[in-house]
């Protein structure tokens, strides 16, 4: 999932709903709108944004 979270091209200091919108448009058109595939979009995005907030801490951290 790391790897997904480097192709979404979102600076580390993006807000998170900017980062939001970036995996949204990862996702196919069929899986953005089934109601039966809500909880893994949910993990998805999850994912994504735990993912923006560890690079957000190691950035800070080692004031990059």
């Amino acid at each position: 999932m790391y790897g997904t979270y480097l192709r979404l091209d979102v600076t580390v200091w993006a807000s998170d709903r900017t980062v939001i919108r970036a995996a949204r448009r990862k996702l196919t058109r069929t899986a953005q709108r089934d109601p039966a595939k809500r909880e893994a979009r949910k993990r998805f995005y999850r994912a994504m944004l735990e993912h923006h907030a560890n690079a957000q801490r190691l950035v800070a951290e080692f004031r990059l």
